[in-house]
């Protein structure tokens, strides 16, 4: 369930015509859903949500790219700036599956290097 603010506002949904992201926080553990096209317009969103994430001083980050109609370069450099950047000091998980995200994660050899899951269960999972 994504957390609220006091005025009713969704503290973690940032929705674009083209994609949205969510931030779920619960029992320690932030969920980041991407759905849409995770481009140059909606990139800056998933790192405002993930720096929101890191504040919130979670055991673990999971992004999870399973509602992604298209992954583009700047998205891709956001999954690496979380990682690399340690936005946060918990691990950070990816769920990706499918062609659209899985692809151009393999071409440009981030499967090597960040913690891929097939779904978000599994990325829970200890």
């Amino acid at each position: 369930m994504a957390e609220t603010e006091a005025t009713g506002d969704s503290l973690g949904d940032a929705t674009r015509s083209a994609g949205s992201v969510a931030l779920e926080h619960q029992d320690g553990t932030a969920v980041l859903r991407v759905d849409g096209a995770l481009d140059l317009a909606l990139a800056p969103k998933l790192r405002q949500l993930a720096e929101r994430a890191a504040r919130l001083r979670p055991a673990l980050l999971v992004i999870d790219l399973t509602g992604v109609t298209f992954l583009a370069s700047a998205g891709m450099a956001e999954l690496v700036r979380a990682h690399r950047g340690r936005v946060t000091s918990a691990p950070l998980r990816v769920v990706a599956s499918g062609r659209i995200t899985l692809r151009p994660l393999e071409l440009t050899r981030l499967i090597d290097e960040l913690a891929i899951y097939p779904s978000l269960p599994e990325a829970l999972a200890t």
